[in-house]
């Protein structure tokens, strides 16, 4: 059984289903419901290099190419070219060093070239979740609407009996805590160090003209002088999402309860427009907010839980959990099927390193 329906449930419910498990995910509000639906999409090949996420970073971005082949929807896949791009809100430019993004018509100076259409790639985050859930579900996964409360665990051995949702037992012999967030609630059930959300702010416009496919990394200076980084995602529909934007709300028990903030929207509206523009008054077709997942070391938390056989937890992967999605699904089917990941190290990811003896050692 899986908690959560994000990228990162419908992944592993997948691979799953690919090698002939059959897992019920359990989901309250529905499929990509809070941070899978309302963010980027971004993929980068090499960006996570020199870290712990480095060789998942670079296996899940080939895994996505390859999905974008084999999953017979379009969940907006596409190679882009990455800038970075300095904006003066005070209407002071530099001007635009890079002749082929002439687009950016504003107070844009274009810096440095992020990525190639070799290194970075987008896809729509919603479609591509619910891709793989509804791929799941027509190779033998079911999907169920329902909050959980708890994960039943049996005393002699220690191992899980179920999940509790809506104050009926489901059995099972094997739950994955992938809640996103809201995964720091298991650590009322499991010995799980705690996760915690970051509240992020988001919309998406319809330009007055066609935008091409570059991604903007942007170091934005407001009309004050503020410092600020959004994010612009062209994407293939003609639509373009920005973010950016966050606060330290604590997270809220229901998703339905994560309003978007007008000044947010206001604020992300002003960059576009300074960006360029067939930005610049461009209709507002969404106003997002949702939590990304983090732990304390702001790496994933992945892995079998100590102690309690039949445990598992995928969950805490920050800003990059589109693009680690599939080979985060692929290593954790792994895991339960067999006992052990092959191609994917989940070493760095473990939950024993929050262990008080793994703390002490390090």
């Amino acid at each position: 059984m899986i908690c959560g329906a994000g990228v990162i449930g419908a992944s592993i419910a997948y691979y799953l289903a690919l090698r002939g498990i059959g897992a019920t995910v359990v989901e309250r509000a529905g499929v990509a419901c809070a941070a899978s639906g309302k963010a980027g999409g971004f993929l980068a090949l090499d960006w996570c290099d020199g870290s712990p996420l480095g060789p998942l970073a670079r296996l899940s971005y080939a895994m996505h190419a390859t999905l974008s082949r084999t999953i017979a929807k379009d969940c907006g896949y596409r190679e882009v070219t990455t800038f970075g791009v300095s904006v003066d809100g005070r209407g002071r430019s530099s001007g635009n060093s890079f002749g082929e993004s002439a687009w950016l018509d504003g107070a844009a100076a274009v810096y440095a070239q992020l990525g190639r259409t070799d290194t970075t790639a987008q896809v729509h985050p919603r479609l591509f979740t619910q891709a793989l859930m509804d791929e799941a579900q027509r190779l033998g996964a079911s999907l169920v609407r329902g909050r959980v409360e708890s994960v039943d665990i049996g005393d002699t051995p220690t191992r899980v009996r179920g999940v509790r949702v809506d104050g009926a037992l489901m059995p099972a012999d094997a739950v994955v805590v992938a809640m996103g967030p809201w995964s720091g609630l298991a650590a009322q059930w499991l010995p799980l160090a705690p996760v915690d959300g970051l509240k992020g702010f988001s919309i998406t416009l319809k330009p007055k003209s066609p935008v091409p496919a570059e991604v903007l990394f942007v170091d934005y200076l407001d009309e004050d002088g503020v410092p600020m980084n959004p994010e612009v995602f062209p994407r293939p529909d003609g639509e373009v999402y920005l973010c950016g934007l966050s606060d330290n709300r604590p997270l809220p028990d229901d998703p339905s309860e994560i309003l978007a903030d007008r000044q947010a929207t206001t604020t992300l509206r002003r960059i576009a427009a300074d960006l360029t523009s067939s930005m610049d008054g461009a209709p507002v077709l969404t106003e997002h907010a949702c939590y990304r997942p983090l732990c304390a070391d702001a790496l994933p938390l992945m892995g079998a839980v100590a102690g309690v056989t039949g445990a598992f937890v995928a969950t805490g992967h920050n800003c990059w959990g589109i693009l680690n999605a599939p080979a985060s699904g692929v290593a954790m089917a792994e895991l339960i099927a067999t006992g052990e990941s092959t191609g994917v190290d989940l070493r760095p990811f473990s939950p024993a390193r929050f262990s008080p003896s793994a703390m002490t050692l390090n």
